[in-house]
């Protein structure tokens, strides 16, 4: 049966929206900016103010290494209060550009984003497909169902002082992300770059509640789990998670950075798969659904309505034609997405799961111009994650792909789906420079350049091409994430600067940092 509808919902459309949001945030957004450009020129937020030496409170906003999750310390600048009412959402997350202000959709504004470790809610985006609930924490409960020895319904308290606690640092994606780079265009929100970030979670191991009430959990059984955001009629967001992936390192998470998740990632409680894409990790979770499938078929229909099938298997997958519907399965066994995409004998259209590795660079920003340091170099920082397999290795070009040099990992290493900060130490000569970054996997899976025409109907990485999708997802391509920039003549008595505007900010540098 449905999860009971919670909270005033207003409806929303997913496709609604585009604009830069209310003219009332334009203020609040370009005093953030400054602010931040500042703090970047003083060194305050430049990659390695986080890495220098030993990691800070800000690199582990919940405390330092080997804190108790019960402990927690604020990092500068975090609030845990709820912004006034009335405040439109660009005044809300004055980092982000508003692509629908309803339901909330939006992406970080700049590629400075890309350059910290730990992303904070003012520049971490959001991905909503109904306007985001109101809920009351103390009333909202969670209900484990299906195949279990006792139906259970759990309130938020039990789930935080009921079990243990665990804290992981993942990096969340969204699977559009990328999705403006597509040609031709493709519907849906037009995330370009900045649909990821990096924070850290803290919330109850989803195995423990399973044992605890007698779940199946053997080879081959699902847990779908389902948010509570749906307007009454419209389709319930759900995702099945294969139980191998479920017992190994899921969470039901109340933390983000060391804060009660804000409203719009899902609060009060959020099903988070380390490593997955970010459409996995489902928010304002309301029910989990022991099966020994997917959500599949007819009893997870309602007539011609996708009640529950809709998020799972209709959307969410790699279709390459633009006239072609989804091949629908009840199970699958393989769950790495990338051996998806190759294996079309076994699944006709991925699902999207598993992260595919990426990289982005952070500084210097698109359509930049930069000085040189006083020694003639630049540096270039950007992340780059991989989802279960973690990150290998990343090359920067300044050519736009033609040649490659190794980047270096800056620290901590926190973890393998957590992003790793790189940077690359360039020598430049004056004049505009395409930069662009590719990193490599633990399986040796390296980003491709392009993306593939429609009409070549690829349905996986093949001959270092990205496979056009009717929905937009996915895209790890890194030519089409590059960054244009011109290099100034040194000056005597410079130290290297960044131009954005009229806004010039010190370039990132990584003094005394750790490396790899």
């Amino acid at each position: 049966m449905p999860p009971n509808d919670r909270g005033e919902r207003p409806d929303g459309d997913e496709g609604r929206g585009g604009g830069e949001g209310e003219s009332s945030g334009d203020g609040t957004r370009e005093r953030f900016l400054k602010r931040r450009r500042f703090l970047q020129a003083t060194g305050a937020v430049a990659a390695t103010s986080l890495l220098a030496g030993c990691p800070s409170a800000e690199d582990f906003p919940s405390g330092q290494p080997g804190t108790s999750p019960g402990e927690t310390t604020e990092a500068p600048g975090t609030t845990t209060e709820e912004p006034p009412d009335g405040q439109s959402l660009q005044e809300k997350y004055p980092g982000l550009r508003i692509l629908s202000p309803e339901p909330e959709n939006a992406e970080a504004a700049e590629r400075a984003t890309y350059t910290t470790m730990v992303t904070p809610a003012e520049e971490f985006y959001i991905r909503n497909h109904y306007p985001t609930p109101s809920i009351e924490e103390s009333e909202w409960t969670v209900s484990l169902t299906g195949m279990v020895d006792q139906e259970v319904e759990l309130s938020i308290e039990e789930l935080k002082n009921g079990f243990s606690t665990e804290t992981v640092f993942h990096t969340m994606q969204c699977s559009g992300n990328g999705r403006a780079y597509f040609e031709p265009q493709v519907g849906g929100n037009q995330w370009t770059f900045g649909a990821v970030g990096n924070a850290e979670w803290t919330g109850t191991p989803v195995s423990e509640i399973l044992e605890a009430y007698g779940a199946d959990t053997s080879e081959g059984k699902w847990l779908s789990v389902m948010g509570g955001d749906a307007p009454e009629g419209e389709d319930i967001f759900t995702r099945s998670i294969p139980m191998s992936k479920v017992m190994d390192d899921c969470l039901l998470v109340y933390q983000m950075n060391g804060a009660p998740i804000p409203a719009d990632h899902g609060h009060p409680v959020r099903f988070l798969v380390p490593g997955w894409f970010g459409n996995n990790n489902v928010k304002w979770v309301d029910r989990m659904h022991v099966m020994d499938m997917m959500v599949y078929g007819e009893e997870w229909e309602d007539g011609d309505q996708r009640t529950y099938t809709h998020w799972q298997q209709y959307s969410y997958r790699i279709i390459p034609a633009q006239d072609e519907e989804a091949q629908q399965y009840r199970s699958i066994d393989i769950f790495d997405t990338y051996e998806q995409m190759q294996a079309t004998d076994k699944i006709q259209n991925a699902y999207m799961y598993d992260q595919l590795v990426k990289s982005l660079i952070g500084f210097p920003g698109k359509g930049a111009t930069v000085s040189p340091r006083r020694d003639g170099n630049v540096e270039v920082v950007g992340v780059a994650w991989a989802g279960d397999d973690g990150v290998e290795s990343v090359e920067v070009s300044t050519d736009g792909g033609d040649s490659w040099n190794d980047a270096e990992f800056l620290q901590p290493d926190v973890g393998k789906y957590s992003w790793r900060l790189f940077r690359y130490v360039w020598t430049p000569e004056p004049g505009e420079h395409t930069l662009v970054s590719r990193a490599t996997d633990g399986q040796g899976r390296t980003q491709p350049a392009t993306v593939s025409d429609p009409e070549e109907g690829l349905r996986g990485i093949t001959n270092n091409k990205y496979p056009w999708n009717q929905d937009g997802y996915g895209n790890t391509a890194y030519v089409p994430h590059g960054v244009n920039v011109t290099v100034e003549e040194l000056q005597s008595g410079t130290t290297g600067s960044e131009t954005t505007g009229n806004e010039t900010t010190q370039a990132p540098t990584t003094g005394n940092a750790t490396m790899e």
